[in-house]
Order: C-alpha cells, then sequence, then structure tokens
C-alpha cells in the first residue's frame, strides 16, 4: 500500500469575506492511496486560522502517515487525533479505494441521481449592497434557507438586510439562519439575540468567542432564538470532553465540519451524544474542493437529516475540479451522467 500527498491552492472566483479576514484562496492537500491496482482519492482540507491542526508541522505530519499507512485507518484514526483533516482524508481515501467508483463512498439514490439534498444558500460579508445583491441572486435561485454571515459590517445595517428578506417572504417562506463566528460581546449578545427573534430566525452560530462556557451556556439558557454551537466543538477530541461540553452548555444545535471535528467517525460521536441529549444537528462543508464536499455530501444524504444542510461551496473557485455535483432550486444533486475531471497526484 503506498500513500502519496500533493498541496494544491483554490483560487476564490472573488474575494470572500469571512470574520477573520477576506480570503483569496483556499489550501488544501490531495491523498492518492494505491493497493492491488486501486486508487483510492481523499481530500484532508485545513482551514488556516481555524482549524484545530493549523500547525507548522502539518506537513511533516503527512509525511508521517504516508511512511506508516501500512497501520490501517483504524491506528491511523487514533495516532491523529489533533490533526482532524487529516482523520477524514484518509478515511475519504481509504473509503475510495475500497469501493467500485473511486468517486462513489456511499452509494444512494443521491449518487444515482433521484434524490437531492436540501442546503442553505450561503451569503458572504460585505458592504450591505453586496449583501443585498447576494440575497437577491439567492432567492431568485431558488434557495429557501438563506444563511448570513454577521458581523463584518455594523448590526442596524444586518439588521436591515434581514428585515429587507422578512418583509417579502415569511418564515414558513423562507428560513433565515445567521453565523456570527463569535463577533458579539456578552454583554450584548442577549439584547442583539432579542432583536434577531423578532425576525423569526432560525438560529444563530456561535454568537459569543469560543471557551466563554459560563457564558455560552447563560445565553442558550436565556436566548429567545436557538442556539448552534460551531467554533465551539473545534479541538474537542475525547467522548468524554463532548459530553461534558454538550451538558454545560446545553445548546440547541451543533454543526458539524467533517473537516474540523474528524471526518466521519468524529462527527458521529457529535451526533450520538446530541441525539441522546435532545439536540439538534447539521452538516457542513468548510471551503473544501469538490473532492471532499463530494465525499460531505454522500455521507451526509445517509444520514436523513431533512433539514437544509451547508454544502454549497462549489461553485466558489476558478480552479475547483470538474464534479457531478449541481446546485438547483436550493439542493444539491449528483448527476450520473456527468464526468469528473480530477488532478494527478504525484
Amino acid at each position: 500500500m503506498k500513500l502519496t500527498y500533493q498541496r494544491y491552492d483554490l483560487k476564490f472566483k472573488k474575494p470572500s469575506g469571512t470574520s477573520r479576514g477576506i480570503l483569496t484562496e483556499k489550501e488544501t492537500w490531495l491523498l492518492k492511496l494505491e493497493a492491488f491496482g486501486k486508487t483510492g482519492l481523499g481530500e484532508c482540507g485545513i482551514l488556516r486560522s481555524l482549524s484545530f491542526d493549523d500547525r507548522p508541522d502539518y506537513e511533516a505530519k503527512l509525511k508521517w502517515v504516508a511512511d506508516h499507512v501500512h497501520l490501517g485507518l483504524d491506528v491511523l484514526w487514533q495516532e491523529l487525533l489533533e490533526f482532524p483533516s487529516i482523520q477524514f482524508g484518509l478515511e475519504q481515501a481509504f473509503l475510495s479505494l475500497k469501493s467500485q467508483d473511486p468517486m462513489i463512498l456511499f452509494p444512494s439514490d443521491f449518487t444515482s441521481g433521484k434524490a437531492a439534498i436540501a442546503i442553505n444558500g450561503l451569503i458572504w460579508m460585505e458592504d450591505e449592497a453586496g449583501m443585498k445583491k447576494q440575497i437577491d441572486e439567492k432567492i431568485q435561485a431558488g434557495f429557501n434557507c438563506v444563511k448570513l454571515k454577521i458581523g463584518a459590517i455594523d448590526f442596524e445595517s444586518e439588521m436591515r438586510l434581514l428585515r429587507y428578506i422578512r418583509t417579502q417572504f415569511t418564515a414558513e417562506e423562507i428560513e433565515l439562519r445567521v453565523d456570527a463566528n463569535g463577533g458579539f460581546d456578552y454583554s450584548n449578545a442577549l439584547n442583539n439575540l432579542c432583536k434577531l427573534s423578532e425576525l423569526q430566525i432560525h438560529s444563530i452560530e456561535q454568537p459569543i468567542k469560543v471557551k466563554e462556557y459560563d457564558s455560552m451556556a447563560e445565553l442558550c439558557r436565556l436566548s429567545p432564538l436557538p442556539i448552534a454551537l460551531d467554533e465551539e466543538l473545534i479541538g474537542v477530541t475525547k467522548p468524554s470532553d463532548k459530553e461534558n461540553l454538550l451538558d454545560e452548555i446545553r445548546p440547541q444545535f451543533i454543526i458539524l465540519k467533517p473537516s474540523l471535528v474528524g471526518g466521519f467517525r468524529g462527527c458521529t460521536e457529535w451526533i450520538a451524544l446530541a441525539e441522546a441529549r435532545g439536540i439538534g444537528w447539521w452538516i457542513t462543508s468548510a471551503l473544501e474542493s469538490n473532492i471532499g464536499l463530494n465525499a460531505i455530501a454522500q455521507w451526509t444524504f445517509t444520514l436523513n437529516n431533512i433539514m437544509p444542510q451547508g454544502l454549497g461551496t462549489g461553485g466558489l473557485y476558478t480552479n475547483n475540479f470538474e464534479a457531478p455535483l449541481v446546485v438547483k432550486k436550493g439542493q444539491l444533486w449528483y448527476d450520473p451522467r456527468l464526468k469528473w475531471y480530477l488532478p494527478e497526484c504525484s
């Protein structure tokens, strides 16, 4: 068995605003696993400044994995608890190697083109006019769930954008989600949440910074608006620590990004713990190429979660890999009539 890896920098079509600055490109690492005349492909979608494994020895760890791939996925996964994006890349590569079609990891009605996954339309941070333009485009494209990243402009301008949607569409017609990425201060967070709740917002992701456990728990208890934990989950790897976090904060939802929380296995642990506590969840991609997005989407479909998922990143890049993934009317489809055009890993 042989594993090789290669860095690939994804180029954004236009600079994209996040709470951590403006993104123009996104680093990712592709894995190629070869054995018995077959090839498996995976993607390690590290997200610099956010990933738990954003550290200077990242490439050295990939080399270590390549040198020890004979140990198998179970052993490697445990050895990589501090490198969740590599855990996820390896899961993909091993599944791909075993599959009849290396890009069909989870055969289903989704991969046969018979069923789709409902997704949210993501509104990136921009000035008010730019965000309004994005909103109009998403609604015209048929999305009935829209998610706004907030925190880049002043709160009142963001409220105006949300009111703009709500004056045209009821909560039954358009579901609104917001993602604060930890942008609120605790001192004003509850007031902001009360204002947002007047617009029948579905939920808010990560209203305050991570690791403010007492404050987040208080907000989850008092907020009229459901709170979803996102960044709060990153770096929590032990099942006992996951249990303690959920028991302490008691969020209404958790949001799971396989590249950031240990792949399918890490997400599955979180889901089991959340469901045992009556906590909702959904799956979100984390700016992977179509290789990683394909794996996340196929797995997500098998979970039978009818909520809109966060899987619509495929069209962001100028140099993404051509794939059978197609967004139509707020749904992600896999069109088996279309072909993959994949990279050659050296």
